[in-house]
């Protein structure tokens, strides 16, 4: 990390939010696994994000591992997390007994998080694809536009404003499977190069399988690391895919 991204991520730790945490001070922590691996794009906020989003953990009582190790996907390590949180990865990451174990672990119960290059993961695994809902295809350059809340009620978008403007690298998708719980679209009408006019998904939900999956297409540069609104999306995903509430 150079110095730039160094002081920068300091600064975060002043940054972050924290909201109270369900159960007795005496219930065990769960713990979470960031996986960064790329094989295609790294995005270059990756050491500040990993950064971010393990203090934003911490804050709240969720203990954190970070890995781009594949071999951490086996049956007897995945079932350390209460979650696993596919920041920013790209590219054909998995061997067949990893994408078995990975599988596994979401119909025995597990939780999922995808943030931004996440949907640019696993393009050849179908059920991958019908996991997370959608499939990379593209973007314009970053620019800010104008997010649609949809659901104020859910955890990821309750403390957000009904609309929200924000700075992001805005994908477009191949695809983009409608069998999930709608959170965010963005207005293609307030800025250049999105492909989907009538209806463009930004983030989503869904029970999946036997486990819980949440996606946000947020989260490209090391600014949205230092956004409220955006932290407090996350964390909202965090908390639906470990299936705890953050009041008692």
């Amino acid at each position: 990390m150079n110095s730039k991204r160094l002081m920068m991520a300091i600064c975060l730790f002043g940054l972050m939010w924290s909201v109270p945490l369900a159960g007795s001070g005496n219930d065990p922590a769960e713990k979470v696994l960031i996986f960064t691996k790329t094989l295609d794009y790294r995005h270059e906020s990756t050491e500040v994000s990993i950064v971010a989003i393990s203090k934003l953990c911490e804050q709240n009582g969720i203990l954190v591992d970070a890995t781009e190790d594949s071999e951490w996907f086996r049956p007897e390590k995945l079932q350390e997390y209460a979650a696993i949180i596919f920041l920013n990865s790209s590219g054909d990451v998995f061997n067949k007994e990893q994408q078995d174990a990975f599988r596994d672990y979401i119909r025995g119960g597990g939780g999922f998080v995808g943030i931004h290059g996440a949907s640019t993961t696993e393009y050849e695994w179908d059920w991958f694809g019908r996991f997370v809902g959608a499939y990379f295809a593209g973007h314009p350059e970053p620019q800010p536009a104008t997010l649609i809340v949809h659901d104020t009620t859910h955890i990821s978008t309750c403390k957000l404003p009904h609309k929200w403007t924000h700075f992001e690298e805005w994908y477009n998708f191949r695809w983009v499977d409608q069998d999930f719980n709608l959170l965010l679209t963005v207005d293609e009408s307030t800025y250049h190069g999105g492909r989907h006019p009538d209806h463009h998904p930004i983030s989503w939900y869904k029970p999946f399988e036997g486990g819980r999956m949440f996606y946000t297409a947020l989260g490209h540069g090391e600014e949205c690391y230092a956004d409220k609104h955006f932290l407090d999306h996350v964390l909202g995903g965090i908390f639906y895919a470990i299936d705890r509430s953050p009041v008692d």
